[in-house]
């Protein structure tokens, strides 16, 4: 990358600078020179005590006085006296003994000697204090003067573009540092190659792209690869944040857009980034302010520059969001970005991959193995990655290791999607048998069911909010969902709730199924609303949308379906939740035993990994437990049990992205 010294790290200018202090010496003291000026023109008058003064007065030696403020005397001998020091002295000051003295003013007048009343001499110091503000002023405006020929480093620059350039001295980030994205890498491999060599692309009649639009979920590395083309690119690139585009003053957000293309053409072929683009690239045409909105005036300036008169040649923009149905449509038209490269959730080989990046400068333990924590680990970006290799290594540290093992991957991993543990909170024997039997119940269903994700993990121990969780993870990664499969998640999601009814009776059912039965119920309205899984309703979209308009309209409901339709849905949706609530029944009314068996392994155990469930569920017995030294943790008093309830399934949301 060419060498470029950075706006923000200049090396100090001492010629300019030592001219600079300088300039400011003369300005703070040029006032005590026009003092010094004025003053130097006045001949000094020699101090005399007041005897001598009174002496020369009776004898007539006095030509003539000047008082000030009625107590300070200076004025002329007519012969020359002797003063205390032995020198020859014509002009005099004395001070009198008492200030505005009537009797020592009328004995000067009975002398005939002529009195000149005078105001005080200015000091030097209330003449500073009195100039010191138009210095000041001076000072500053002159300033700014040169600050604006100069080119406007900071002063009056709200204007200037606030892009950070990237040289060769900053650390550099490759594509060898991103994983799990192969296809936004080969895409943007391309635009370098094009800056690198564009006769090769344009012997054919092929032109430099104008615009690129990362588009992704959160967490799935948009600016990381940004990042990386900065560091294989040996071109300058600019980095930007859209928020720092809009600002409280009128005007400024497009006048940095503007400067921050005439950087881009001052320094083409160049590179420019801007993160969280939907910040200033929204609709227009929905704020309150209309066409005079201060965003949409900045999206205009915007649009224009990319693509308008004026053509930036050599000046490629890459914008980075998460949010790609709000940007104005005139800003994803070709001819702007160009391109549209989706960075997804990575699949499994992905995320082995980010784990391999992530950990490659860390001490691993020989029986790591990231290919089964990568299976482990479905719906996580690569940011939950990082910070679960990092969790890890914090958690080898706390426990005095030298390596990280798998034990530790497999606890942070627990801490990332699960929550921390809270060993801390205290529950009644009869709360753990409940949470146990509502666990075992969501487990049992899932067993017993075909075609479900197998059982992961199952444990009692207080996790976030929730006093147990049941653990589903696919062997593979899923894009779609068959009816059957989300038929078999509804039943599972039930298996908490009915466990309880078969086991303690519907008197002492628990708040504990309440974020299972929610889960259900949006499951089953999604099957009937947008996946046309229903034989009544059919293959149709229906159900109310809201529209959410900004500033300057209300807030809307559009009914999109009739009165009849949205009870036939309810009806539809009632009746898949309670086929089921009746299958989820027969299933743990037909598996009591094993309930019972798996409940009170809970108990001894407090957590069943996915081995030790197949054991149960093949009707063998349970290996010896062995003895678990746990981490030390702060001593505690018991927290107010304020948890929702005891079951939490975790699984795979049908028809969406894994992960969302």
């Amino acid at each position: 990358m060419a060498e470029r010294t950075p706006r923000n790290n200049k090396k100090l200018n001492w010629g300019q600078t030592s001219k600079t202090a300088v300039f400011w010496m003369l300005v703070i003291l040029l006032p005590f020179v026009f003092y010094q000026m004025i003053d130097s023109g006045r001949e000094d008058y020699v101090e005399v005590n007041y005897s001598v003064y009174a002496r020369q007065l009776e004898q007539g030696n006095v030509v003539e006085v000047e008082i000030t403020s009625g107590q300070y005397v200076q004025g002329e001998f007519r012969q020359a006296v002797t003063a205390q020091d032995g020198n020859r002295v014509t002009r005099f000051r004395v001070l009198f003994p008492i200030q505005n003295s009537e009797m020592l003013i009328q004995r000067i007048e009975d002398q005939g000697v002529p009195i000149r009343a005078k105001e005080p001499k200015t000091s030097f110091g209330t003449v500073f204090i009195s100039l010191l503000p138009w210095v000041i002023l001076i000072g500053l405006w002159l300033f700014f003067f040169r600050q604006v020929q100069a080119g406007g480093n900071r002063a009056f620059a709200f204007g200037k573009s606030k892009a950070k350039l990237l040289t060769g001295d900053t650390p550099k980030v490759t594509f060898g540092d991103v994983a799990g994205a192969d296809e936004a890498k080969a895409e943007l491999q391309e635009i370098i190659e094009f800056l690198k060599d564009p006769q090769k692309f344009q012997r054919l009649g092929g032109r430099l792209p104008k615009g690129v639009l990362l588009v992704g979920p959160p967490g799935t590395g948009k600016t990381l690869l940004a990042r990386a083309v900065a560091g294989e690119a040996a071109r300058p690139f600019f980095s930007m944040s859209g928020s720092d585009f809009v600002e409280m003053f009128v005007g400024v957000g497009a006048s940095r857009v503007r400067d921050l293309f005439e950087q881009g053409k001052a320094h083409a072929p160049c590179i420019i980034f801007i993160d969280e683009i939907d910040a200033v690239g929204r609709h227009r045409g929905a704020g309150l302010g209309g066409g005079h909105d201060e965003r949409e005036q900045t999206l205009n300036q915007l649009l224009v520059e990319m693509d308008g008169f004026e053509s930036n040649e050599g000046v490629i923009l890459i914008a980075a969001t998460n949010r790609p149905d709000v940007l104005d449509p005139a800003l994803l038209r070709p001819g702007r970005f160009d391109r549209h490269v989706v960075v997804d959730m990575p699949d499994v080989r992905g995320r082995e991959m980010i784990l391999k990046v992530h950990a490659r400068e860390k001490p691993l333990s020989k029986d790591v193995d990231l290919a089964t924590l990568a299976k482990a680990t479905p719906g996580l970006a690569g940011a939950d990655l990082a910070n679960i290799v990092n969790e890890a290594a914090l958690l080898a540290a706390r426990r005095a290791k030298q390596h990280l093992e798998m034990v530790d991957l497999e606890d942070a991993k627990d801490k990332v999607m699960l929550g921390v543990e809270r060993r801390s909170l205290v529950l009644t024997d009869e709360e753990r048998k409940l949470t146990a039997y509502h666990e075992a119940g969501h487990a049992i269903v899932s067993v017993r069911i075909p075609g479900l994700d197998p059982i992961h993990k199952i444990t009692i121990v207080p996790r976030g909010q929730a006093l147990g969780i049941t653990v589903s993870l696919p062997e593979e990664d899923r894009r779609t969902h068959t009816k059957k499969f989300i038929l078999g998640q509804l039943a599972m999601a039930y298996g908490g709730r009915v466990a309880e009814e078969i086991i303690f009776g519907t008197d002492k059912i628990t708040t504990g199924a309440a974020q299972d039965i929610r889960h259900a119920t949006e499951l089953a309205r999604r099957m009937v609303t947008e996946f046309g899984m229903s034989e009544i309703v059919g293959p149709m979209a229906v159900g109310e949308r809201e529209q959410h308009i900004f500033l300057g309209r209300e807030i809307s409901r559009r009914h999109e379906v009739s009165e009849k339709t949205a009870e036939v849905v309810d009806a539809e949706i009632k009746r898949l939740l309670d086929e089921a609530l009746h299958r989820a029944r027969e299933i743990l009314q037909h598996e009591r035993e094993l309930l019972d068996t798996m409940a009170q392994a809970l108990l001894d155990r407090e957590t069943l990994d996915r081995d030790e469930v197949k054991l149960l569920v093949e009707g063998k017995a349970l290996p010896p437990k062995t003895a678990v030294i746990p981490t030390p943790l702060p001593v505690a008093k018991p927290e107010k049990k304020t948890a929702p309830g005891p079951g939490t399934v975790l699984g795979t949301p049908p028809a969406e992205p894994a992960g969302a």
